[in-house]
């Protein structure tokens, strides 16, 4: 219990808005965008999911970009998978949604302590989008699809792909976001750690 109070404390009630918010929006997009990313890999015979996934891997860029501390999209995955387990709702993989969908957050947790990053950069984000959606994959994949090794890699490159691009879209609002950002600002205009 005193794990999960040090994790907390780290981040102001701001912090925990922003991120139930932008997990909010990560489950919101994903009924939109799985069946249209389906008409691309239909013919390519892999998971939906594999391209998919760069869009609503995105959320968690973002939210680990805007937010800046260790732990967000750890934490957005966590509160993603259970929104989605106890609801039951579009994308649940049962018991396993626990794991699928906290995987992808610890995944960008763990590349940005790597690098001493916090997605502030473009390569960062792209790294970020890509670690993300290529766990997740690999994730699905062993658990349900169990693809042979050509379709596994060429889903896998594919959720690469995507993934970093969802990262590169990341990046690009965080940049937006940090332009107009007021929040934080002290009395003579310097921005404060929350």
């Amino acid at each position: 219990m005193q794990i999960l109070q040090k994790m907390f404390d780290k981040f102001s009630v701001f912090d925990l808005i922003i991120i139930a918010m932008i997990s909010a929006l990560g489950i919101a997009s994903k009924p939109v965008i799985v069946p249209l990313s389906h008409i691309i890999t239909g013919p390519l015979m892999i998971p939906g999911g594999v391209v998919a996934g760069g869009f609503y891997m995105l959320w968690l860029v973002l939210g680990a970009g805007i937010v800046g501390k260790p732990g967000t999209a750890t934490l957005m995955g966590v509160i993603q998978a259970l929104v989605i387990f106890g609801t039951g709702i579009f994308g649940s993989h049962g018991a396993m949604t626990l794991l699928t969908y906290t995987l992808p957050g610890l995944a960008v947790d763990l590349s940005m302590l790597l690098i001493n990053h916090r997605v502030c950069c473009l390569p960062c984000a792209f790294l970020a989008g890509l670690v993300a959606n290529v766990s997740g994959s690999a994730m699905v994949n062993i658990v349900y699809f169990r693809l042979p090794f050509v379709p596994l890699v060429l889903a896998l490159a594919v959720s690469a792909l995507s993934g970093g691009l969802g990262g590169i879209i990341a990046y690009k609002v965080i940049q937006v976001v940090n332009k107009h950002k007021t929040w934080g600002k002290g009395c003579n205009g310097d921005y404060e750690d929350s």
